[in-house]
Formats: structure tokens, C-alpha cells, sequence
């Protein structure tokens, strides 16, 4: 299996020990190393660990077939334009289970008329882990809320929605919430 680890870990700007300390349980940077190079067979427990490290999902870290990849001509900074040391490539994202998507039509808040905005779907039991994140929350009646966590009180989320002028509002007891994780916009 031909692996990605090396390219998401250096486009994440992370060490190999600063890999190996975030793996559960933390492994040794020569361990991630002979993982990258394939010195060593990537498992799926490895491949699920590394990407929990890197805080991706385990097919960003594999090719699979007619997957494309996007080299990357410059880096961009508030010194301008420059090309890159080394070669690096961008992989276009791609979903993973749970995920639902978010259709801009109007603009509104930080984002744009045409945005796509992918979510990925969280249990009640991991709503404090997206605070102060833009949250897609379903409500009574087959409606939905979309807007910042701004915090949590018994039973319901305290949710600000996009937009001047919007008052906070609670939800009760969401069965699920969908944090927004990547923003796809048409320049």
C-alpha cells in the first residue's frame, strides 16, 4: 500500500517524534519513519492511529485509485510569492462516513454566496469539543440552525447564528450536531 503519511505530516509541519508523541499510545519516531518509507507494512490499526495523530482520516493518508494529486507551484506569505524547497502536493479533500455538506446560497457571516461547507457529524457526548466552532444543528419540524457554540448549559447548546443582529438561541437535546471542518470556495 502506497501511503501518504510523509506528505501529510510535512504539510502539517510536524516532526516525526512529534508524530510518534501524539500516536495513542505515543511510538517512536523511528517507528513513524519506517511507516512512511514503507520499510515497514502500514496495518490499518497503524494507518487509524497516525491519522487520529495527524487529525485526518485514514484515506487522506493512502492513494487510492484515480485519486488525484495537486502539486503545489507556490507558497504564499506576507512576503509574497516563492516556490517551495521540496516538492509538495495537495491532496483534494474527500468525505468520510458521517459527513453532510452545507450549500451557500446567500452570504452570510464569514462566508459566501457559493461556498460548500463539508461537516462532519459528532454524538451529544463530543459537543464540547466543538466550541466556539460553526455547528449544523437539526431542529423540530425538519428545520436546521447553523452558527457558532458560544457554550453549553443542562440539556441544550447555546448557538449565536450567522449574521448581524442575531440573537443567541438554546437548542434542546440535539441528537447529533455536524461541525464544519472545510470550507470549498469558487474563486
Amino acid at each position: 500500500m502506497i501511503t501518504r503519511i510523509r506528505d501529510v505530516r510535512r504539510a502539517k509541519g510536524l516532526t516525526l517524534e512529534q508524530v510518534g508523541a501524539l500516536c495513542m499510545p505515543p511510538t517512536t519516531a523511528q517507528t513513524i519513519g519506517r511507516l512512511e518509507t514503507g520499510t515497514r507494512t502500514v496495518s490499518v490499526n497503524w494507518l487509524n492511529r497516525i491519522a487520529a495523530a495527524l487529525g485526518v482520516s485514514s484515506a487522506d493518508l493512502i492513494d487510492l485509485p484515480g485519486q488525484e494529486i495537486l502539486p503545489v507551484a507556490a507558497l504564499i506569505g506576507p512576503d509574497g510569492a516563492r516556490a517551495p524547497t521540496r516538492p509538495l502536493t495537495l491532496t483534494p479533500p474527500m468525505t468520510a462516513a458521517g459527513m453532510v455538506g452545507l450549500m451557500v446560497t446567500g452570504s452570510i457571516g464569514d462566508y459566501r454566496s457559493g461556498d460548500a461547507i463539508w461537516c462532519r457529524r459528532i454524538a451529544p457526548k463530543d459537543f464540547g469539543t466543538a466550541l466556539n466552532r460553526d455547528l449544523l444543528l437539526p431542529c423540530p419540524a425538519g428545520r436546521f440552525l447553523f452558527g457558532r457554540l458560544t457554550g453549553r448549559e443542562e440539556g441544550g447548546l447555546l448557538m449565536l447564528p450567522l449574521g448581524t443582529s442575531a440573537r443567541q438561541q438554546v437548542i434542546t437535546d440535539p441528537p447529533w450536531a455536524a461541525v464544519a471542518v472545510q470550507l470549498i470556495r469558487t474563486l
